[in-house]
């Protein structure tokens, strides 16, 4: 079993070299790497060209779900796998991943939390509450996601229609594993974890964009719709 990673990538310059460089050693652990370059007017696509093993294609359409969406109809792995252009992979990431599946034949989905580096000790424990609040929202749901630490099935996104390009940030994950479940199982297991840059909650601080977060998450769950709130790009 094969997974195709799928990085969405807008004007991303100045991290994703810094991604791909981690990834580099530990490639081969994947059927292929696809960088989206989504209408990105820096360097973004020139940096993830210099490395041969990523294939660079672009998208257009603004957006994280129109993004991975193109991701995933290049992709030809059996697991189709997102993260953002800022994150890094823990040892065994892959593996832990391809496990999870080849043991559960009816898990279409998989994710985890996601932490934070280059913060301190007090900020890393609010971000650990911040998680351990989304376990009962899982047992509750069946479906909660992180959409830059998520893994699924091809053959699950291609019964569901791939996913939904209203959703332009907020939401997007939710409605994606939601849609999942409904014809298999998702999963969020906590050692799955994944580490990402603190920018957002540096910028738009901790309360408001946990808050944020949150209030997508019920407005797709009760109405399964996408939020009307804009977000911010964070660059």
């Amino acid at each position: 079993m094969c997974i195709s990673l799928v990085i969405p990538a807008y004007n991303e310059g100045k991290y994703i070299g810094d991604m791909l460089a981690r990834i580099e050693p530990v490639h081969r652990d994947f059927f292929e790497v696809i960088v989206v370059d989504n209408a990105s007017t820096d360097d973004t696509a020139a940096v993830a060209a210099r490395y041969p093993w990523v294939r660079v294609v672009r998208e257009d359409v603004r957006g994280t779900s129109p993004a991975r969406q193109r991701g995933y109809l290049e992709a030809r792995g059996d697991l189709v796998a997102f993260v953002d252009a800022d994150n890094r992979l823990p040892t065994g990431w892959a593996a832990f991943a391809t496990k999870q599946f080849v043991q559960n034949s009816n898990l279409v989905g998989l994710s985890g939390p996601q932490f934070y580096y280059d913060v301190s000790r007090f900020f890393r424990a609010l971000i650990y509450t911040y998680w351990l609040l989304a376990v009962p929202a899982y047992w509750a749901t069946g479906h909660v996601a992180m959409a830059g630490n998520f893994v699924a099935r091809r053959t699950a996104l291609q019964k569901i229609g791939g996913l939904d390009t209203r959703f332009t940030f907020y939401g997007d994950d939710t409605n994606l594993a939601r849609r999942l479940s409904k014809v298999g199982k998702m999963a969020f297991i906590w050692n799955f974890k994944i580490y990402s840059s603190p920018r957002r909650f540096i910028k738009e601080g901790l309360v408001y964009t946990a808050w944020t977060y949150v209030t997508a998450f019920f407005t797709e769950v009760f109405f399964n719709r996408p939020p009307t709130r804009p977000y911010t790009e964070v660059r």
